[in-house]
């Protein structure tokens, strides 16, 4: 049987392609959400979107679930989970990485339950 990829841990260092006009989004998400896909929209296109899969990617011998977007042209854009917009214009400026940090946000969490049970 072959393992899933989002299923198993990923230690491996993450190389981003980012550059003049291309940037990248790190989403870091509560446990609860290993597996996940979140999706990416460019803010006013919503039905145009592609994924990442939260994954497992231990920091320091300590367990963190984050989702990896990279090669982002520079721009403002919708974050999804489960057709619900969780976080809509997000920026992303060229050569720099954008960080935003879900795992202690318990009202948000309760949005992002609700959002993955709504289907």
């Amino acid at each position: 049987m072959t393992e899933q990829y989002a299923s198993r841990s990923h230690p491996e260092h993450v190389v981003l392609e980012i550059g003049e006009d291309v940037g990248a989004i790190v989403v870091y998400t509560p446990a609860e959400l290993h597996g996940t896909e979140i999706e990416i929209s460019a803010s006013g296109n919503d039905r145009d979107r592609t994924h990442k899969d939260v994954l497992h990617r231990p920091i320091n011998s300590r367990p963190t679930y984050a989702a990896v977007f990279d090669k982002i042209q520079e721009g403002s854009y919708t974050l999804w989970i489960g057709g619900a917009a969780i976080a809509r214009d997000v920026v992303v400026s060229g050569a720099s990485i954008t960080e935003l940090d879900w795992r202690d946000r318990r009202a948000h969490a309760v949005h992002l339950s609700s959002a993955l049970h709504a289907h």
